[in-house]
This record gives structure tokens, sequence and C-alpha cells, in this order.
């Protein structure tokens, strides 16, 4: 299994409840650090695309993804670029800033956020930009900032209509969805994708082609979801992946074997979400998500798991979680306040920036009203299998708070999710791959 996206609150939460250390592949998220033929490991988390699955078993590989809305998904991806970027505002200068960076990445044996697809690209952008314009702000003497839209402070931060505009994100950012179910970023193992993706750049109408093999791929995965579907999704992919990973793993004995073997492998890998500590988090927060995370895998991984347990196990992690991302959020973005990215300063965004993201992302919004109508496909095919008290009820807290609203909020970006599935079961509808 693969996991592609800084979906931290998912992989710590939920995927990696199913899996012992010891069927988790060596950490991949700048490349693939195994030989899949040898390897005899069944979680693999990476930052890849699509193109991956040419490295992997195709007769033993089942994908899962998770699409966003594409607007949502641009918004978030500035967002998370800006906030990252501002944990090196603690620096003097922007070389004091890579300086440290490069020599706390040296010491590590680990992989740094800054190694990670896309944002090896975009948080350095990014971390120039803001330092740009501190700079510019304390030789004019300026300290004041009179704007109230964050997504238009231009003496804080690139404003998001130069963000969308510029060729950085017309190479990374925009129909970014549809290019990486299709293999075909800047971080493809295809040596073609790049003639590829300035050839669609250049005569739109061959983005078409590009997006008939993307919707083709969606039609054999095995499972699509929507990240607004929040609910739905979740429970969907809990009864009808969840489970039957959980099946085939009791059947194999694998689960809750091993739990404590090759800690040394994970120990030299970071993720996403753990190498924040060193640009320059608390570290008390990370050892807090650390602790949480750890203490709920041990728990879940030491008995017999079902269904049921893992969603019990999940709603203590996502609190937790939660509680850490939100304090590390509101840390980053005091440095660049009164900048303040929120739900309700979203919907200030003028549509005139709204209008230009979906012109931008025209690929990605087909494919998204394309995912829908196989989401609602396999929605149906769920409703025949499970009753509907149970699938309606199974993602709340006893409160009424609705537990995948509460993950999704809490992710800064949400593009896709892919996993790889390595099982024991022929592959039949709504069946995982052998």
């Amino acid at each position: 299994m693969s996991t592609r996206s800084r979906s931290s609150i998912l992989v710590l939460c939920f995927i990696k409840k199913l899996y012992s250390n010891s069927l988790e592949c060596p950490r991949s998220y700048d490349k693939l650090r195994f030989d899949p033929s040898k390897e005899k490991c069944r979680l693999l988390v990476t930052h890849d695309d699509y193109s991956i699955t040419s490295k992997l078993p195709r007769d033993r590989t089942s994908v899962v993804t998770i699409l966003r809305n594409p607007v949502d998904r641009v918004c978030s991806t500035y967002e998370f670029s800006v906030e990252v970027a501002a944990r090196f505002l603690v620096h003097p200068n922007l070389t004091s800033a890579t300086q440290m960076t490069g020599s706390l990445r040296a010491k590590t044996k680990g992989v740094s956020t800054l190694d990670i697809w896309p944002w090896k690209y975009l948080v350095p952008w990014m971390r120039e930009d803001l330092f740009a314009r501190r700079d510019a702000r304390k030789a004019r003497g300026t300290y004041d900032v009179k704007s109230s839209d964050p997504y238009n402070m231009k003496d804080i931060a690139m404003p998001l209509l130069d963000y969308i505009n510029d060729p950085i994100a017309h190479e990374i950012v925009h129909n970014g969805a549809t290019f990486q179910i299709a293999g075909l970023t800047n971080n493809s193992y295809l040596p073609e994708s790049h003639e590829v993706r300035h050839c669609v750049e250049k005569y739109k109408n061959l983005g078409q082609y590009v997006l008939q093999i993307a919707k083709k791929r969606l039609d054999n995965m095995l499972y699509v979801g929507l990240t607004e579907e929040h609910r739905e999704s979740a429970t969907m992919f809990a009864n009808v992946v969840g489970a039957q990973v959980i099946s085939q793993l009791v059947e194999s004995n694998a689960i809750g074997e091993g739990s404590d073997d090759d800690k040394s492998e994970q120990g030299t890998s970071f993720s996403d979400s753990e190498l924040d500590n060193n640009d320059h988090q608390n570290p008390s927060d990370e050892k807090e998500n650390e602790t949480a995370s750890s203490s709920d895998d041990n728990e879940v991984k030491q008995e017999k798991m079902t269904v049921g347990k893992l969603m019990e196990t999940y709603e203590v992690c996502i609190s937790s979680l939660r509680k850490t991302q939100s304090r590390r959020r509101i840390a980053s973005l005091k440095r660049i306040s009164p900048a303040n990215f929120t739900k309700e300063a979203r919907l200030q965004v003028p549509q005139m920036v709204l209008q230009r993201i979906r012109s931008l992302n025209n690929l990605d919004l087909e494919l998204y009203e394309y995912a829908q109508v196989i989401f609602e496909q396999h929605k149906q095919a769920a409703e025949k299998l499970f009753d509907t008290e149970t699938l309606g009820s199974m993602f709340f807290y006893s409160g009424g708070i609705k537990l995948w609203d509460v993950c999704l909020w809490a992710m800064p970006f949400v593009l896709l999710f892919i996993f790889f599935l390595f099982v024991n079961a022929k592959r039949t509808t709504l069946k995982l791959k052998i």
C-alpha cells in the first residue's frame, strides 16, 4: 500500500493502524528506495504520481484515490506553501535560513519536507518570496499592513492571483490531479513526461488525451472517493477497503505480529509532518504527535483487528493530532500576521480569482465531475453490501461531530491519495489484487 499526499492525519490515524512496522516498506517520499521485487512489505508511503506503478508488480497492486474539488485544492496548496515557508522567518535572512536547513538535513538520514513533491519546489519559492517582502518592508520602514484580505497582502506574501499566474504554478499546481493520475508530473518516472506536459501547455486540445488516460485509470481503480463527501467516502473506504485488508492480514497472521520489527528502518526516515520539527517547529509538538499515534498503534496491533476497533482508535488519534496541527498552524501564521488563512477568509476570495483558477484547471474540473459519477456508483454498490444505518453513523463522535470533516479540515493540503495494496486475494469487483 502506498499513500500519496500530505495526509499525515489519514496515514497516522487510519492506514498505518492496519499494518505492523514489519509490513511497512522503506519510506520513499522523494524516490523509490527499495526493490519491489525483493522487498516483502505491504505498506508503501510515497509522494510519487501514478507512474510509480511501473516499478511495482501490477498483478499485486490495487489503487485507491480520493479527489478534491480543484478550486479548493489550488487554494489549499497556496495556503500550505506560505504557511510552511513562514516557519523560516525565525531567521534574520534567507541565507541563514537556507544554511541552517542544509545543516539540519545533512545531520539526518531521513527525508525532509523539502525533498517531497511538490513542496520541494513550492516551499523554497514561497520562502524566498516571504524574505524578499520582509526585507522590503524593513527598507521602507513599513510595518502596518492595511489590507484585511490574507489572499491579497502583497506587503506580506505573494497574492493568490500572482501565485496562480506564475510559471511555477503552471508547471506544478494547475491540473495537478489529472497529471498525477496520468503519471505525468515533473516528479514522474516516465522520461517523456516533461515533453508531454509542455505540449499540453502549448496545444490545449492535447489535454483531452491526457484527461482520457486519467479517466480510464479512475475506472480501473479499486475505489474512488471525494474530499467533499467526507463521511460517505470514509465510511465506504473503511468498509470496502479497510475490511478487506483486515480480513486478508488476519488470514496471513500479519496483524499484531512483528510490531517491533524493523524499527531501525523506521527510525531513519521522517514523514512530511515529522520533519516539520526540522523546519523550526516546537519539538514538544512532534513528540506529542508521535506518542499519540504510537500508543494507539500498539493498542490496535496487539489485539484482533476489526473495522469497529479501527474506528474507535481513529477517534482518539484524530482528536490529538487535530490539536497538534492547529497549534503548529497558528504558530506559523503568527510570523506573517495579520495574514491568517481560514475557511471564512477563503469565502472572501474574489470571483475573478476563482474563475481564473477554474480556467487554469479545466482538465481537473472535468476529471472531478467524472470522479463524482464513479463515487455515486461505488456508493450504490456499498449500500447493497451494508445497511443504511451502519453507513450513516460510523463516522460520528458521540457529540455529533463528523470525524471525516475534522480530518479533512485539519489537512493543509489534500490533492489525492493513492494506495498500492500487496495482498493475497483475487481481484474481482471491489476486491483487492493479489
